[in-house]
């Protein structure tokens, strides 16, 4: 059969004739050419020549498009002229040109980007501006178009049919309930942002970005849809030209692994590493730069100062502002109104050394040399991102010893914490193990009766890394006297360990493992850590993690599998309302992820005053009292 004149050459045969192209997976451009929008009308010439035009704008195009074969065969109805034979052969429209196709869309992908669209509304742990919730919209939109295309394909291939018109009820339909579905959500959704706010004491709320939502996620919904669609595109133009050597599914196949491939690869190698690559020479011109107030130490008890084995000026920016910042002899003889000693810092930046195990063994020597092991509390610390330390971690273990402490660490990043959280891992990992070895190696071949109590803490993704010197359960009680460890990412060894071995009955959120015989779980730890009725005897390891806390609970799982910690009663700071919903969920969490610690402290992944119940829980000091340690909470974290 020949082309329809009224055809572009580069539009290839009617919709009759190429029927394969708009039935394959996620191909709505196919579905396009016959799912036409609202208001649209068949072409003049079409109604008034072809008896089709009276036929229902539904009627399925297997019903009313013959096969050339026995269209040819049959004979032309009363009245048919020559030129209404070509408009018989088929019911769609006429192809639509490459930029209006562009802009089609088709009634089942509205249908669900709709419903996914309205689901984004839904609460998850923190609470959201105007703006990033229209990127959850946008994004769920998107995810929620391309399922209703592929759920309408495989209907369709059941059905044994090609995609049909859709009638201009339908869209009518679908607007009024678009109407009143997304105006009924984004109402809930304000709603449960409000009560969210209320839950963690968050007084900020910006009308302007409220109402900017839905305009951002129609932004993003169709960047994405467009991006799909150029993705498509050189999808279809790489099967055509596959199509001139081998056959039609081969070349489908082919086409499609080629495109995937080439988008993984742009993604995670061009892109990403791209990304990787600037941020780690922004932030290494940023490492060299010294805190406003950080002087160098005129003590030879920290790096960096007299006899130092460390250079001043290889500390990194963080590592500066470790060693020049927390509590001196004075500070802490104040607070404790008893004799104090002046704390001891090791660090080592990353330009010390380029190998993570020759920089530990420095940062271990130059603690050696400062007499870190000959004090009575031995802190080894994990640090995130860039080399950061938590100032209330160590400045806590500091005054609860009484200044009779040393602490060492080093760094393994220039990224900062957000972007080590991603593809730092490894190296968070390395730092940990070569950290804690070096310093167990010096430590295990002193006398007994000489060496001092050994701790391991981290936060986040320096959890992760302090987490990876031990076995299990049995190597932290038997190599350490205790552990604190705040806001573990879900991918963690040992907490996932811990968490998914616990006790029948215990919630996700607040484990109990192995009767808690070692290791415990709180949000509060000035509430107690459970089993409160069982002893805690020997190595104590504590895991502090808030139940609002996006990095303790984001994982790629959550996409398509409900975790227990939501289906289970939700934590103090988590609304009730919140449910797993597929892919919606892990996109609100995946968003949650740069906030985590914007939100006041004792919600998300701020963690400061908890330090003090913490470390008192883990240290067991003597002398400290309930109103000695409010004191502590107010110095360590002044106007919480």
């Amino acid at each position: 059969m020949t082309p329809d004149p009224a055809e572009s050459p580069s539009e290839g045969p009617p919709p009759s004739e190429d029927r394969s192209r708009g039935d394959r997976p996620g191909d709505d451009a196919g579905a396009d050419a016959s799912h036409g929008g609202p208001g649209e009308a068949s072409p003049p010439a079409e109604r008034a020549e072809s008896p089709q035009a009276a036929e229902p704008a539904g009627t399925p195009e297997s019903e009313a498009s013959p096969a050339p074969a026995a269209s040819a065969a049959a004979a032309p109805p009363p009245g048919a002229t020559p030129s209404t034979a070509t408009t018989r052969s088929a019911e769609s429209p006429p192809p639509v040109s490459g930029w209006r196709r562009f802009f089609r869309l088709t009634l089942p992908g509205c249908w669900g980007a709709l419903i996914l669209a309205c689901l984004s509304f839904t609460p998850s742990l923190l609470p959201r501006g105007g703006v990033l919730q229209g990127l959850i919209c946008g994004i769920s939109a998107a995810i929620g178009y391309g399922l209703g295309v592929v759920l309408a394909f495989i209907w369709r291939a059941f059905a044994d049919r090609g995609p049909r018109r859709a009638a201009r009820t339908s869209w009518y339909v679908l607007l009024v309930c678009a109407v009143l579905l997304f105006g009924l959500f984004f109402a809930l959704g304000q709603y449960w942002q409000h009560e969210i706010r209320q839950l963690m004491g968050v007084t900020d709320f910006n009308v302007h970005t409220a109402v900017a939502c839905p305009f951002a996620a129609a932004l993003v919904f169709w960047l994405l849809l467009f991006a799909g669609r150029g993705i498509r595109g050189v999808y279809r133009w790489v099967a055509r030209l596959l199509g001139r050597w081998i056959g039609e599914r081969a070349a489908t196949a082919v086409g499609w692994l080629l495109v995937a491939g080439l988008v993984w690869s742009a993604f995670t190698g061009l892109l990403l590493n791209g990304l990787v690559t600037a941020a780690n020479e922004s932030f290494s011109v940023r490492d060299t730069q010294t805190p406003e107030g950080v002087h160098q130490p005129e003590t030879s008890l920290r790096s960096g100062g007299p006899d130092s084995l460390v250079p001043w000026n290889s500390l990194g920016r963080e590592g500066r502002a470790f060693i020049g910042s927390g509590p001196t002899e004075r500070d802490i003889g104040a607070f404790t109104h008893r004799p104090a000693q002046e704390p001891i810092r090791a660090y080592a930046g990353l330009v010390t050394s380029d190998d993570t195990e020759t920089r530990a063994a420095r940062a271990v020597a130059d603690l050696k040399r400062a007499g870190g092991f000959e004090r009575e509390n031995l802190l080894v610390t994990t640090t995130t991102g860039s080399g950061w330390v938590d100032p209330a971690a160590v400045d806590t273990f500091e005054y609860l010893s009484d200044g009779d402490s040393a602490t060492v660490a080093i760094q393994y990043s220039y990224l900062p914490s957000w972007l080590s959280y991603l593809v730092d891992q490894s190296k968070a990992r390395a730092a940990g193990r070569e950290l804690f070895d070096a310093v167990y190696d010096t430590w295990s071949k002193l006398p007994q009766d000489q060496r001092p109590r050994l701790f391991v803490a981290g936060e986040s993704l320096g959890s992760f890394g302090g987490e990876a010197a031990f076995s299990g359960e049995y190597d932290l009680r038997n190599r350490t006297a205790g552990a604190l460890f705040a806001g573990p990412p879900n991918f963690n060894t040992l907490f996932r360990e811990f968490s998914d071995h616990r006790e029948a009955g215990s919630p996700e959120i607040e484990p109990v493992y192995k009767e808690g015989r070692t290791v415990r779980f709180t949000d509060d730890p000035a509430t107690g850590m459970p089993p409160k009725d069982r002893p805690w005897d020997g190595t104590r390891v504590l895991y502090l993690m808030h139940p609002s806390d996006p990095i303790v609970w984001w994982s790629p799982s959550l996409a398509l599998s409900e975790p227990d910690w939501i289906g289970q009663a939700p934590g103090g700071d988590v609304l009730e309302e919140m449910v797993w919903l597929p892919f919606v969920t892990f996109w609100q969490i995946t968003a949650d992820l740069p906030f985590s610690t914007g939100v006041p402290d004792g919600h998300g992944h701020k963690y400061k005053a908890a330090y003090v119940e913490g470390w008192n829980a883990v240290m067991r000091p003597t002398g400290f009292t309930t109103q000695d340690l409010d004191r502590l909470e107010d110095i360590i974290w002044p106007g919480r």
